[in-house]
């Protein structure tokens, strides 16, 4: 299937890939990915795509209600685990907990949780990169310029509004599938 992808991504839809191409290797098993702008349903085929092409196992979080018949088989496959977002428990301590139970766990989201424009990225990514000590891999999605931007591992530091300023300058002048939301 990775040479169906590669076909794909490369030669009919015209990306490419640019930074660090190697986040499979063996020093990053554990990771949070932020993918980012998040401004369409593209988005999610053109993250399937990515990961096939650089063959990195990645995961996502879903709502359990996703996970049964007749979509759960479909989801897990993808790579999806289900939490419950009726608990008590918070929710940066049950994905961090995932790490500690996992061998190897690289998280994909994205940090608006949203597709509309938004001022300010959520944070629940951040605490739960530093609650399971696991560095942020940040990629994104630019449709302007048909590429994914991949950085080296970012380990989050006690400080909080530098590390995302560095962030969001990653991201900066990155425009999505819906310019008007980037």
């Amino acid at each position: 299937m990775r040479w169906l992808a590669k076909l794909i991504y490369f030669k009919l839809l015209g990306w490419r890939v640019v930074g660090n191409v190697d986040i499979s290797k063996p020093s990053i098993k554990k990771a949070v990915i932020i993918t980012a702008p998040h401004t369409s349903w593209h988005d999610f085929y053109m993250a399937i795509l990515l990961r096939s092409v650089l063959n990195v196992k990645t995961n996502f979080i879903g709502k359990k209600e996703l996970f049964v018949f007749p979509t759960g088989w479909f989801f897990r496959a993808l790579g999806g685990v289900p939490i419950d977002r009726h608990t008590k428990e918070n929710k940066v301590n049950i994905i961090a907990k995932l790490f500690e139970t996992k061998e190897e766990f690289r998280m994909a989201l994205a940090p608006e949780g949203t597709r509309t424009k938004v001022d300010k990225w959520r944070t629940g990514f951040y605490y739960i990169a530093k609650k399971a000590k696991v560095p942020i891999i940040m990629i994104t999605l630019d449709f302007k310029n048909k590429q994914n931007k991949i950085s080296e591992p970012f380990y989050p530091t006690d400080d909080k509004e530098t590390d995302f300023e560095f962030m969001y300058d990653y991201f900066k002048d990155v425009k999505g599938r819906i310019v008007e939301y980037s």
